[in-house]
């Protein structure tokens, strides 16, 4: 289908790797994150995959999953003999609805606890962090999950160090993910780990994704929050913040123009949007920096004047804070000029 230059050697052997599934998963927690594993084949030369990928649950054959469609699963636990086991080199947990009956699945988390001890990596996507806290991998580790449930995840789990902010968490071997296409944002990742940048960048091209996003990234989006704000005074004032993050934007400028004391603003802005007007204003700005950083070659001081933070330095810690780059590395990542080809494709007729 597609004329790719290579871009690497496939392995002797294939790196191993098993998707723990359960029934009401979410099914992009499952095959968002393996198809992109499977692209990395696409890119290296010889027979062997880039990975070896099982999907295994309680038992084999069908599970539901949480928009009705059913996956058919290649093994249960019990299949698994011990040299089988200690074989996996990465072993993935998904999230989903059913998560809350997986974490008192008593043979689902034996099996987990069991390969983790030696594994070279145990992920959970999403919800699954839950899983990997239940065993106990996540104490005194940085995590993350979908941002509905970080509160809910560090209250339950009060020695996890929760970062509600990150796309995807790495703390030695353990990886943790946040909401859904959160976990094929760090399947780039590792295929970035095993076989390079270059092949990560094809792969998330061929795949049509955002790039390679970086992990600290944050899950809050200005933007996402206005649009399901449904407060009418407070969506027009978010929506004229979006509009001139460029502009001086202060608490006493905000409540005059949604015809409120500070003090009366300040109240009902958190309890529209779940944060303070400052982290937004910052948000708001961080946003828009960023997509002129990947779309312009504007120098990073002007871009930095144009959204409202001032100067550079302002912006750099901005974007250190909440995405965990700087500005300049952020362009290195994402800006591709607009006379660089994409992915060339040969198909046939």
């Amino acid at each position: 289908m597609f004329d790719i230059a290579p871009l690497g050697q496939a392995p002797k052997e294939p790196h191993r790797v098993v998707m723990v599934a359960h029934d009401d998963a979410q099914i992009l927690d499952i095959t968002g994150p393996l198809e992109v594993l499977a692209g990395a084949s696409d890119f290296l030369t010889g027979d062997t995959p880039a990975y070896e990928i099982s999907l295994v649950a309680k038992r084999a054959g069908k599970i539901s999953t949480s928009c009705g469609i059913y996956l058919h699963t290649d093994q249960s636990f019990k299949d698994f003999s011990k040299q089988d086991r200690k074989s996996i080199d990465t072993i993935m947990v998904c999230g989903g609805p059913g998560t809350s009956s997986a974490v008192r699945d008593e043979e689902l988390t034996a099996f987990v606890r069991d390969v983790s001890k030696t594994a070279q990596r145990a992920i959970s996507i999403c919800s699954g962090a839950f899983v990997l806290a239940r065993l106990g991998l996540l104490d005194g580790r940085r995590a993350t999950t979908h941002w509905r449930l970080c509160e809910q995840l560090a209250s339950h789990y009060p020695t996890t160090h929760v970062d509600p902010d990150a796309i995807y968490v790495r703390d030695g071997h353990v990886w943790t993910s946040a909401g859904v296409t959160s976990g094929m944002d760090l399947a780039l990742a590792l295929i970035e780990e095993d076989w390079g940048h270059e092949v990560a960048l094809a792969v998330a091209r061929s795949r049509v994704m955002y790039m390679i996003r970086p992990g600290g990234q944050s899950q809050y989006s200005a933007h996402l929050i206005a649009q399901g704000t449904t407060d009418s005074p407070m969506a027009d004032v978010l929506e004229w913040i979006l509009e001139n993050v460029g502009q001086p934007i202060t608490v006493p400028v905000l409540a005059d123009r949604a015809c409120m004391s500070e003090r009366s603003f300040l109240r009902k802005f958190k309890a529209a949007t779940g944060t303070t007007p400052a982290r937004f204003v910052e948000s708001a700005r961080i946003e828009a920096a960023r997509r002129r950083l990947e779309r312009e070659g504007a120098p990073v001081d002007c871009v930095a004047h144009s959204t409202g933070f001032g100067n550079a330095e302002r912006m750099r810690r901005a974007f250190q804070r909440h995405l965990g780059v700087s500005p300049a590395d952020y362009r290195n990542r994402f800006y591709v000029p607009p006379t660089q080809s994409t992915l060339s494709t040969a198909i046939p007729v």
